[in-house]
Parts: C-alpha cells; sequence; structure tokens
C-alpha cells in the first residue's frame, strides 16, 4: 500500500512517499504528481526514506515528471532514498539525471 502526503516549503512541494510503488501505488503517484505539475507547481522534493520498493513504472513516472518540470523552469530533487532504492537508481543511472540528497532537509535547502 502507499500513502503519499504533501506539504509546501517556500516555493516547494514536499511528497511523503510511504510505502510500494507498485502497480497500484505507481497510478496513485502519477496521479498526485502529475496533478501539482499540472496546477503549476514544478519545485517538487520526493521524500523517499519511507519507500521500500519501486517499480520500473514509477520509474518511468518520475522520468516524465522530471521533463515535465524542468521544460517550465523546475525541477524534481529525490530526498533519503534507502540503500535499495538508490541501488536502483543507481542502476538506471537516474542518479545522473536527478539531484538526489542523504536527508529531506538537504533537499529542501537546496
Amino acid at each position: 500500500m502507499l500513502n503519499i502526503s504533501q506539504t509546501q516549503q517556500g516555493d516547494k512541494i514536499v511528497f511523503q512517499v510511504d510505502g510500494r510503488v507498485d502497480g497500484d501505488g505507481a497510478t496513485k503517484m502519477e496521479d498526485i504528481l502529475r496533478d501539482a505539475v499540472n496546477t503549476g507547481h514544478h519545485h517538487l522534493v520526493l521524500d523517499l526514506s519511507q519507500t521500500n520498493y519501486l517499480n520500473s513504472a514509477g520509474l518511468r513516472i518520475l522520468a516524465d515528471v522530471l521533463t515535465q518540470c524542468r521544460q517550465n523552469g523546475g525541477d524534481v530533487q529525490l530526498a533519503a532514498p534507502n540503500l535499495k532504492i538508490m541501488r536502483v537508481l543507481e542502476i538506471i543511472g537516474f542518479d545522473k539525471f536527478f539531484h538526489v540528497y542523504p536527508t529531506l532537509d538537504a533537499a529542501i535547502k537546496s
């Protein structure tokens, strides 16, 4: 099960992604992130500290949202992924495209 909550920190929207980003979770994450982008929010931070699984659909959504944000002068920052999630990001090369921070605080302050 996936729970996503959001708060605003300055000009950034912070999403706490808690649980598994699998089939249903990926759809839920896509709806929430696309809603934020479509309402003019282009500076997003995803707190992955409580994310324990991220499938290929979730990775595709991250890439799509990153592209949309950057086309609008924004960015998507990833915060505090666990070692397993970080390894997935490194294997597919996402660590070269996304700004990945060890803590949520570091991502917000960047």
